[in-house]
C-alpha cells in the first residue's frame, strides 16, 4: 500500500485504505481560533471515493482541552455499479454525511459545507 490511511468506522472495525485509490471528492472543516495549527479544537468531515464506487465518509474532533477526547466516527457506503467520475444517486452518501456529523454531534453548518463541496450533479 503506497500511502495507506486508517480510518474509525462507527459500529464496526477500522478500515485501512490506499489514499492514492480512496481520492477525497469532499470535505469540510471548522476549529475554533485565528489559525488552525493552534486552535483548541477541530472539526473535520471528509468523504472518499475509489473508482468502483464505494465511498467512506468520516468526521474527527480534535481537542486541545484537558480532559477531552478526540471523536471519531465514520459509515461506508456501498458501490451500486458507479464510478468516481459518475457519482450517481448521491443521496445515501449525503444522508452518510448527516449521520456522521450527528454522531459526532457536530453542527449541521458543517455537514452541509461538506455536502455542497460534493462533485455537481449534472441534469
Amino acid at each position: 500500500m503506497a500511502d495507506p490511511l486508517t480510518i474509525t468506522m462507527t459500529n464496526r472495525p477500522p478500515v485501512k485504505i490506499d489514499k492514492d485509490k480512496w481520492p477525497v471528492i469532499a470535505s469540510s472543516k471548522s476549529f475554533q481560533g485565528e489559525h488552525e495549527f493552534q486552535a483548541n479544537w477541530k472539526k473535520k468531515l471528509t468523504v472518499r471515493q475509489h473508482a468502483d464506487g464505494r465511498t467512506i465518509i468520516y468526521g474527527v474532533y480534535e481537542s486541545s482541552y484537558r480532559d477531552s477526547r478526540d471523536r471519531r466516527a465514520g459509515e461506508m457506503v456501498q458501490s451500486d455499479g458507479t464510478t468516481a467520475d459518475l457519482v450517481g444517486d448521491t443521496a445515501p452518501i449525503i444522508e452518510a454525511i448527516i449521520r456522521v456529523a450527528g454522531y459526532l454531534e457536530f453542527d449541521r453548518q458543517l455537514a452541509d459545507e461538506c455536502i455542497a463541496d460534493l462533485p455537481a450533479v449534472e441534469i
